[in-house]
């Protein structure tokens, strides 16, 4: 299932060509469903639980032989596994760090697989988002970068993270592309009519 729909898509597509009109930037937007699977998540903490609990349990001697205390030990692993791979525990395995840092690699991967790097005048702008990170991030190349700095961005992506952990993804890609045309506006308004990239919503899932 697609995580928006295609009225939601079309109206973000939409929003990024009105803005456009008015600036030289080039605009695209990016939703991933999750930066990493994290597939290695449940297998380290069933790991670290079968060493654990056997290891607890073997304080009480006389209870347990090692063919027992065996036993225990690969059916915490197998149980603790495949708990930890329901996504909604996985997440919570996952250090806050850890998700960002997953996320933000890849938002830097997608602003090179967009071509973003190869507009004229260095005028690339992207709008990246991790839901199950609840990630976001604005990516722009030198053209923009030489006029507006880091802090211009940084209550939008605020605001847009906002509304993406209140599960409103859709209402904060058009709010965020509305408020980043204001600034794309006034430092780099439009000196001729192009439209190098896409604007619909490239969508991973």
């Amino acid at each position: 299932m697609a995580l928006l729909s295609d009225s939601e898509q079309q109206k973000v597509a939409e929003t990024i060509q009105r803005i456009e009109q008015e600036t030289d930037a080039e605009v695209v937007t990016v939703l991933a469903a999750q930066a990493d699977d994290y597939a290695y998540i449940p297998l380290l903490w069933a790991g670290i639980l079968a060493l654990v609990v056997p290891g607890a349990i073997n304080y009480f001697p006389g209870w347990w032989d090692a063919t027992t205390l065996l036993l225990v030990q690969w059916a915490t692993f197998v149980v603790a596994a495949l708990v930890c791979r329901i996504p909604a525990v996985t997440t919570r395995l996952i250090p806050r760090a850890v998700r960002h840092w997953r996320a933000a690699n890849l938002a830097r991967r997608q602003f090179l697989e967009q071509n973003l790097h190869h507009t004229e005048a260095g005028t690339g702008m992207l709008i990246f988002v991790s839901e199950a990170e609840r990630y976001v991030e604005i990516l722009v190349d030198r053209g923009i970068a030489e006029r507006l700095g880091d802090d211009t961005w940084q209550d939008i992506v605020a605001d847009f993270t906002s509304h993406v952990r209140q599960g409103q993804t859709a209402r904060g890609f058009v709010e965020c592309i509305e408020a980043c045309g204001k600034h794309l506006k006034r430092e780099l308004p439009a000196t001729h009519t192009r439209n190098e990239l896409p604007n619909r919503l490239v969508i991973l899932t």
